[in-house]
């Protein structure tokens, strides 16, 4: 079953793609994952919070970054991206 990713807002979605290059590129790869897998990717990729809340942990050559995600409780298969 795929996901579907909303953003909280317009606003974070540009955020999350004016990152570094390769921490944006890193963002891409790992939610064409969650797409297909769902939110909870396991370590190091995601660390779950609990209450279908989670980290997704982007590393690259410009350093680190976090965006948080929140699994939908309307659908079982959508999650929101908040950094």
């Amino acid at each position: 079953m795929d996901y579907t990713i909303a953003y909280y807002s317009d606003a974070v979605q540009a955020e999350i793609l004016d990152l570094p290059d390769t921490l944006a590129a890193r963002y891409i790869v790992l939610t064409r994952r969650m797409v297909a897998l769902g939110p909870n990717l396991g370590a190091p990729h995601t660390k779950a919070f609990g209450e279908g809340l989670f980290e997704l942990r982007l590393k690259g050559a410009e350093g680190i970054a976090r965006v948080f995600s929140a699994r939908s409780w309307e659908s079982a298969s959508s999650c929101y991206i908040a950094s």
